[in-house]
């Protein structure tokens, strides 16, 4: 799909569906919200009739005793009797595991258990609800949940006592089990020591045979802290043994205890769940097919955009043959047609412009020629014509060769030159020291540039510098350096060849101070034909950049009108040796 078809489909989706995302989104937001409430209210009431539940439990027991108590409160009857009546209240109320009758002082005068009473008046940390006293929650030698409630009693006019009941808390348990949310919500009961109580998951129940502190159950925690503000309910929504878990716990009245009820959110929100993902997968079918809609109409519709691009493209890469075919007779035929007949003057002006280079080209070639090769054809026909006066002199004999000779290099030069441009000679490689070849380059050199009345010094990095090259391109590169330095240069100047080790490459820099280059002829000074001389076909700063290439290096040029030129070699260090070295 293309940009443009992309976006006419998002085009019609987004006009279809935005709305619909919007509204969504606000129904969902409403949905879970509303949920939520509804949820949490739910679960509010079932945790606050579960502790309406606990509490009137706790107060039947009470009242269980003070009936007991009220029964027992006469003096007259003797220890005997109530011995045996706390034994028949204990058969008559199974909530009860054993009933003591204690003296004022806490000893006691008559009890329903066989052998020495074990319940006895609760300790200082009890808690003491409307003059009955609670004993912290514990577990018997069965393992079976228990407590103590203490009852005051009147043995005689001048002297009380109390009534102790050892409660059996097994219903507890019962009504906790009970108290079910759907499938996995349950409810806990926590004591005001954090003590588990009683759990509904039969998977928790063991956790009160261990005595486990639940203080830091986040809910637990809110209710007990201290100096929190009093709230009814405790909310919360935290990770549990069946992943995040929506959460509601509220105090028993008068106890301090704490009853907690627990669902997991995938199951309390299961219907927002539901929802939401049945609204989703609307959206996204609706979105779909108005994607498929607005790719067919927008496809339909850029085909001729498509086809303009496709020909732009070839036509920039120089296919001007290239012809567009648009059909429609709107605008966009209009443009293919103009399009069209661009190509054709394009293509034209082409076949103009490439006449006109191979003429430039040619006349700029003929014209280097003719000024590079007038020169030593004249100075051999001048001498050739002296030749025939002077043959008899041996001594002209001997300049007429040289003059010949050297005339004939520089003629092989310029043709070597066009030659090398037209097919570059390939170079053979092998390991060579970049220091050894400049410095030998540099004595071979010194009498060339003393003729011009110049100084040439050279500079070596410290050790070796090992490329892969070869000895004869490179001196014919810097050789060309430093003549064409010599040329730039006045008498008096001075020229600097230097190696360095710079990135893990050899550096060779060829820096003179003459006259410099302009700026704006930097850019194409390594084109073929490009020369900043008075004469000469400008090819040797091209052939020096081809033979550095070949050798995997770069050449590069910096200048300053006025204060000298800095020609640098880069090419990559080698980790291999010239035989010569590691022969030793």
């Amino acid at each position: 799909m293309t940009r443009l078809a992309r976006g006419f489909a998002l085009l019609f989706a987004a006009a279809a569906i935005v709305p619909l995302l919007a509204y969504g989104g606000a129904s969902l937001l409403t949905l879970r919200t509303g949920t939520r409430s509804t949820v949490i209210a739910g679960n509010s009431n079932v945790a606050k009739r579960a502790a309406e539940h606990i509490e009137l439990y706790f107060d039947n027991n009470v009242r269980i005793l003070r009936a007991v108590a009220a029964e027992l409160a006469d003096g007259d009857v003797d220890i005997a009797h109530k011995d045996r009546a706390l034994k028949d209240f204990v058969a008559q109320f199974p909530e009860f595991s054993e009933l003591t009758l204690l003296n004022d002082s806490g000893a006691p005068i008559a009890s329903s258990r066989i052998g020495r009473p074990s319940a006895t008046l609760p300790g200082s940390d009890s808690l003491t609800i409307k003059g009955v006293h609670v004993s912290s929650f514990s577990l018997d030698a069965d393992l079976l949940p228990t407590m103590v409630i203490a009852v005051p009693l009147g043995i005689a006019a001048d002297e009380h006592g109390w009534l102790v009941g050892r409660a059996s808390l097994e219903e507890l348990w019962r009504i906790v089990g009970r108290i079910r949310l759907g499938q996995s919500g349950f409810a806990a009961l926590v004591s005001n020591e954090g003590l588990l109580v009683a759990h509904g998951d039969p998977r928790e129940t063991p956790r009160i045979a261990r005595g486990d502190h639940l203080g830091t159950h986040p809910l637990v925690a809110r209710l007990h802290a201290p100096g929190a503000p009093a709230e009814e309910f405790a909310v919360g929504e935290y990770e549990g043994r069946d992943g995040r878990t929506l959460g509601v716990a509220t105090k028993v009245p008068g106890l301090s205890w704490i009853v907690v009820v627990e669902q997991p959110e995938s199951e309390a929100f299961a219907v927002a769940n539901r929802l939401q993902t049945q609204l989703a997968v609307a959206i996204a079918l609706s979105l779909l097919v108005m994607v498929l809609v607005g790719y067919i109409h927008g496809h339909r519709f850029i085909q001729p955009i498509l086809a303009l691009t496709r020909g732009s493209r070839r036509v920039a890469e120089g296919h001007l043959d290239t012809r567009v075919s648009v059909t429609s007779q709107d605008e966009l035929g209009q443009l293919g047609e103009a399009f069209n007949n661009m190509a054709v003057r394009l293509e034209g002006l082409q076949d103009e412009v490439r006449a006109k280079e191979r003429q430039a080209t040619f006349g700029r070639v003929a014209i280097g020629l003719v000024h590079d090769l007038s020169h030593p054809i004249q100075n051999i026909g001048n001498s050739a014509k002296l030749m025939t006066r002077l043959y008899e002199d041996p001594e002209y004999r001997e300049v007429f060769e040289k003059t010949v000779d050297r005339e004939l290099a520089e003629v092989r030069r310029i043709l070597d030159d066009l030659r090398n441009i037209a097919k570059p000679v390939p170079v053979e490689r092998f390991p060579l020291d970049v220091n050894t070849v400049i410095t030998d380059l540099a004595e071979a050199m010194q009498s060339t540039v003393a003729k011009a009345g110049i100084s040439l010094s050279h500079g070596l990095s410290f050790g070796p510098l090992y490329i892969e090259g070869d000895v004869f391109a490179i001196n014919r590169v810097c050789r060309n350096l430093i003549i064409n330095a010599c040329q730039a240069t006045m008498p008096g100047g001075h020229i600097l060849l230097r190696t360095l080790r710079a990135q893990g490459q050899a550096v060779i820099e060829v820096a003179d101070d003459g006259c410099g280059i302009p700026a704006e002829r930097l850019a194409t000074i390594f084109e073929d034909y490009v020369t900043t001389k008075r004469r000469g076909l400008g090819l040797g700063l091209a052939i020096a950049k081809k033979i550095v290439e070949q050798l995997d290096g770069t050449i590069t040029v910096t200048s300053e009108t006025g204060r000298g030129t800095t020609f640098t070699l880069r090419f990559p260090l080698t980790e291999a040796r010239p035989s010569r070295v590691t022969a030793v």
